[in-house]
């Protein structure tokens, strides 16, 4: 049993949640995924033919002390190489304890399809994760255990994922393994201190032209792990003159979001998200913030060819 320094009923409930002693290293969940695709999905490089660049931030469950909070860096681009595109992508996620850091690089190649308007595309994502672990943050029970005398500095996972991505500018499916590798660590017992589980991730989405003014764009994103419940996430975003993006998201048994974007210049969007939670932890945190960010270059010529949503 672990406890944290600070006894309150906030940090009780949220260690019942991580199931800790196993600290589980999973993929960061995102309310914006739609515009984050090429984290979870290495076929998605150079997908916008242009350079993107895109910083997001998220502070999950405000108030509840050592919940998760994540910043991402990544980028894409086509190379000029017909079909080939590559991308590059870097997170830090601290949560309790823990601080994980993870570097990688995707690889894409796209084929068109007959009628030019549709492809597909296929990716690889390699690189690799750091994680740090310190106990000297936690009270425990049995402070003999050996698991708990010494503290994870920098443990090295590989990372190896898959993905696929059939589209056009109007809609698109995906399927992607951002890590096909699962694997636990040990430090000197039978006891697991952390886990990388494989995910499966299902997205898709859609864009339809309501006049001449107003774009309605539906998207999901279905996660599969195993041992933990189906996560589905479902979003409605409206888009306005190209300009102004509104909607609101719902995470199945989780969270329900509302969601603003705002196209600043040809090059610059910004957006925002907070959640609430559904479930009895929300009686516990202010909800959860989360900050998007989105450069690109020539996207002025770009956009006379066929702008889009995703």
């Amino acid at each position: 049993m672990i406890i944290y320094k600070n006894k309150n009923i906030k940090w009780l409930v949220f260690m019942m949640l991580l199931s800790l002693p196993v600290l589980a290293q999973q993929n960061p969940q995102f309310t914006q995924y739609m515009y984050n695709t090429a984290t979870i999905n290495p076929a998605y490089a150079g997908s916008r033919g242009l350079l993107s660049i895109t910083g997001i931030y998220r502070s999950q469950w405000v108030g509840l002390e050592g919940a998760p909070k994540v910043a991402q860096f990544s980028l894409n681009t086509p190379i000029g190489v017909n079909g080939v595109g590559l991308g590059f992508s870097v997170y830090n996620e601290e949560i309790g304890p823990s601080i994980e850091n993870n570097i990688a690089i995707d690889y894409s190649y796209t084929i068109p399809f007959s009628d030019k308007d549709t492809k597909f595309s296929f990716g690889l994502k390699t690189g690799f994760q750091l994680l740090d672990v310190d106990y000297n943050k936690l009270l425990i029970y049995n402070p003999t255990e050996p698991v708990f005398q010494t503290n994870i500095e920098d443990r090295f996972q590989p990372i190896i994922g898959v993905g696929t991505m059939l589209h056009t500018d109007k809609w698109y499916v995906g399927l992607s393994v951002p890590n096909v590798l699962n694997t636990e660590h040990y430090d000197n017992s039978t006891i697991s201190t952390a886990s990388e589980r494989i995910h499966v991730f299902v997205t898709g989405g859609y864009v339809f032209d309501l006049n001449d003014m107003w774009k309605f764009k539906p998207a999901f994103l279905t996660s599969i792990v195993s041992g933990s419940p189906l996560g589905v996430d479902v979003s409605a975003n409206f888009w306005y003159n190209q300009k102004l993006t509104l909607g609101a998201a719902y995470r199945v048994d989780a969270a329900i979001s509302a969601l603003a974007g705002f196209q600043v210049t040809d090059q610059l969007m910004v957006g925002y998200a907070y959640d609430t939670d559904t479930t009895d932890l929300g009686r516990y945190n202010d909800g959860s913030h989360e900050v998007f960010l989105r450069w690109e270059l020539f996207t002025r010529t770009r956009n006379k060819i066929s702008p889009r949503f995703f």
